[in-house]
Parts: structure tokens; C-alpha cells; sequence
């Protein structure tokens, strides 16, 4: 899995849930996949803007996560994800990248 697939899957994922309420950055190594859901959807795109919650890790520890071989907990808890901002959001992007 790439990056563009990460973003394609985030993007379908958002388009069939309410808005999440606020912005949410995901930063993978140097990528970058934005989530807008104040309005009345959630919009996905690359751009590098502020926003309430900012998740970094790496795209290997991504991949772990999304195989379901990697804990979410844990890899925060190991400094594997770095999480700065709204926890609240950052509970959230499960139900974009599952």
C-alpha cells in the first residue's frame, strides 16, 4: 500500500460519513492527506493547512496499522504515532481508513 492508496481509501471512506465536525491532518513520512469535515461533507485532499488535530507516523507503521497487525494504542503508546491537537478527532480517523 502507497500513499495514494491511503489517499483514495480516506477519500472514499469521508465522502459516506457525516462531516467529522472539525479538520484533521494526517502526515505520513512526508505526505501529507487532509480532511475537512466542517462543512456539510467531508473533503479530502493533500493540502498542507492547519487544522484541530495533526497524526504523524511513518508509512511503515501505517501499513501495520491498516493490516490490522499493529495496535493503534500501542503505536501511540511507542511514540510510532504522534498525535497534536483534538484527541476527539483523533478518534475518528478510524472510521476513514478502515
Amino acid at each position: 500500500m502507497n500513499l495514494e492508496a491511503i489517499y483514495s481509501n480516506m477519500k472514499e471512506k469521508a465522502a459516506n460519513l457525516d462531516p467529522i465536525g472539525a479538520t484533521l491532518k494526517m502526515v505520513v513520512d512526508e505526505h501529507v492527506v487532509y480532511v475537512d469535515g466542517t462543512g456539510d461533507t467531508n473533503e479530502v485532499s493533500q493540502e498542507d493547512k492547519e487544522a484541530d488535530c495533526v497524526i504523524s507516523t511513518s508509512m511503515d507503521t501505517m501499513k501495520e496499522l491498516l493490516s490490522g497487525n499493529s495496535n493503534p494504542m500501542m503505536a501511540v503508546m511507542m511514540g510510532k504515532v504522534k498525535i497534536k491537537g483534538d484527541m476527539g478527532v483523533a478518534m475518528k480517523v478510524q472510521s476513514l481508513l478502515a
